[in-house]
């Protein structure tokens, strides 16, 4: 791998005081690098989404350290949060927090409206297969069509880092495997760092790197020197 995107050392998230105190995360060292592809592995309750959600600037750590490139997460203020997710990042999540009352187009235009450099919203729907569905409401959409509006709308300010949480968990096997075509040829075109949560083993493949949490740790790392394309995972 090349560029380091995210390094973080010992990170901690304990939420709660005393003896209701949880610990989410229980000192992670974690490197993710320009281009690749992560999955990231573990029961509910292993801090995955903690994880994304401190990677993401939605979530503040209680302790080490994370940085994007130069910026110390933190230690970073909320403007510096909001503009660092408004700037760089993309969000994926498993239900698709579409406007009901605006188009696909229009949905994805709610990002490229507040991004320095936007790609145009229409070359995002393509970049999904869905450039002839902009002009369709998300009641007129599939499930699995609503997602890929999702994901057009998330790369559409060409993010440097785009995570995704549980991106298919509401898919049906079939439908899900179009949604991680569609990340796969995102990350493979624009070169944007990809973090993938799933419950789903089988998802592991089109990875290059798989890491395990359980617990609040990084239990396991495994490297894939060959990923494979999304169209024929296991599910």
């Amino acid at each position: 791998m090349t560029e380091t995107v995210f390094e973080a050392r010992g990170l901690t998230k304990v939420y709660g005081e005393g003896q209701l105190a949880v610990h989410a995360l229980r000192g992670v060292d974690i490197e993710l690098y320009a281009g690749e592809i992560v999955v990231l592995l573990g029961a509910s309750g292993s801090g995955k989404s903690t994880l994304l959600n401190i990677l993401g600037g939605l979530d503040t750590a209680s302790g080490g350290t994370v940085r994007y490139h130069d910026l110390d997460l933190v230690a970073a203020s909320e403007r510096q949060l909001t503009r660092y997710r408004r700037d760089h990042v993309g969000f994926v999540f498993q239900f698709y927090n579409l406007i009901a009352s605006l188009t696909a187009r229009e949905n994805v235009s709610v990002a490229t409206e507040i991004s320095p450099d936007p790609m145009d919203p229409d070359e995002a729907l393509a970049m999904v297969d869905l450039q002839n569905r902009g002009h369709h409401f998300p009641a007129e959409l599939s499930g699995g069509e609503q997602q890929r509006v999702a994901i057009a709308r998330a790369i559409a300010k060409r993010p440097a880092v785009l995570l995704c949480d549980e991106p298919t968990g509401a898919l049906d096997s079939k439908t899900g495997i179009r949604v991680l075509e569609a990340l796969a040829r995102v990350n493979r075109e624009l070169g944007t760092a990809t973090v993938i949560i799933t419950h789903n083993a089988g998802i592991a493949a089109m990875a290059d790197r798989v890491i395990t949490l359980s617990d609040g740790r990084i239990s396991e790392v495994r490297h894939n020197s060959n990923r494979a394309d999304p169209g024929g995972l296991s599910w």
